[in-house]
């Protein structure tokens, strides 16, 4: 089994490359020029694009494949105060050189919104925004020029004191979206409320991909194993909402989130880098069963955690490990 490693948005490695430079609301609101306001917004904006663009350059250099972006590309840009500005002329060449890079290079790229972001909300409101970001977030893929294969993780959400009209809420609102809304989903068990099996059964009822998160699924379960739920898991990325923007010959590889409880005391936490020996206990033993694999690293120290892990890995090479590149390796049963 094919195993790529990425992290998420920020490096703790590359200096004054922050994609996540923003302004507040409440210091637009103080500016006497709105327009001035919007100008500067769009500033912060590319200069976002920019710094995400150096980070996929850092990316390639190291063979780094997987990564996710900053939901905070475009500062404010779903506040409710906010929805008669349109930021994408002035960024639409930033976001397509970022496309452009992200094609040439066959990088796999996500956005993982806000867990202000439900859709198994009983509020009308929060629906209303919950869609919002959703389409933001779509709309930048699009600005990016990238297909459905690019896609947006998100939770299931609140249980709202009754978990399985939640459930049943989620699956009813998901209906209600605009397929290209739909088609760039994937779903994650949480660490407090929707277990791994909970949410399977939500990616099962809506065919959406289902992104198996270990840290979660490790405080968070119905006392099954994470191996057990594999096979399913892995179906759920032969949907064709799953392979919407993939090629027949070459199917989009499932995806898993790991990280390592910060402490005994507080298991939820993320902590800096990964523990190497429970990662490898699970992809040896869903090795044989799966041909490639993607992992977003969602560690403290982001991609010097997805460093230090090669080189823990390294420490393997006798033990079925293979090292294949800077962020790949090959994991035998």
């Amino acid at each position: 089994m094919i195993v790529r490693f990425g992290y998420v948005a920020m490096s703790t490695v590359i200096e004054n490359a922050s994609p996540s430079r923003t302004m507040t609301m409440k210091s637009f609101s103080k500016l006497e020029d709105r327009e001035a306001g919007l100008r500067k917004l769009e500033r912060i904006a590319n200069e976002n694009l920019h710094n995400t663009l150096r980070l996929l350059k850092h990316n390639e250099a190291h063979d780094i494949k997987v990564y996710r972006f900053s939901s905070k590309l475009i500062p404010l840009a779903t506040h409710q105060d906010m929805q008669d500005w349109d930021p994408f002329p002035a960024l639409s060449a930033g976001f397509l050189e970022i496309g452009s890079y992200v094609k040439r290079q066959k990088m796999r790229v996500s956005f993982h919104p806000d867990h202000f972001t439900v859709l198994s909300t009983p509020r009308p409101e929060v629906l209303r925004s919950s869609i919002r970001d959703l389409k933001q977030h779509v709309r930048m893929l699009k600005a990016m020029g990238l297909d459905a294969n690019m896609k947006n993780n998100i939770h299931i959400g609140g249980a709202y004191g009754d978990k399985p009209s939640a459930a049943a809420r989620f699956v009813e609102h998901f209906h209600e979206l605009d397929q290209e809304i739909k088609e760039r989903l994937t779903l994650e068990n949480d660490d407090k409320t929707f277990t791994a099996k909970e949410t399977l059964a939500v990616c099962e009822a809506t065919g959406l991909p289902m992104v198996l998160d270990l840290h979660h699924q490790w405080v968070n379960h119905d006392g099954e194993s994470p191996a057990d739920l594999w096979p399913h898991i892995v179906q759920t990325w032969t949907t064709p909402l799953a392979q919407a923007g993939s090629q027949p010959d070459h199917p989009l590889p499932p995806k898993i989130h790991v990280s390592s409880p910060k402490s005994p005391s507080d298991p939820r936490s993320h902590a800096d880098e990964v523990e190497v020996a429970p990662l490898l206990g699970f992809l040896r033993s869903i090795a044989g069963t799966t041909s490639r694999l993607d992992v977003m690293i969602e560690a403290k120290r982001k991609d010097g955690a997805l460093f230090k892990l090669m080189e823990d890995l390294a420490g393997y090479r006798e033990e079925g490990v293979e090292i294949v590149n800077g962020a790949s390796v090959r994991i035998e049963p």
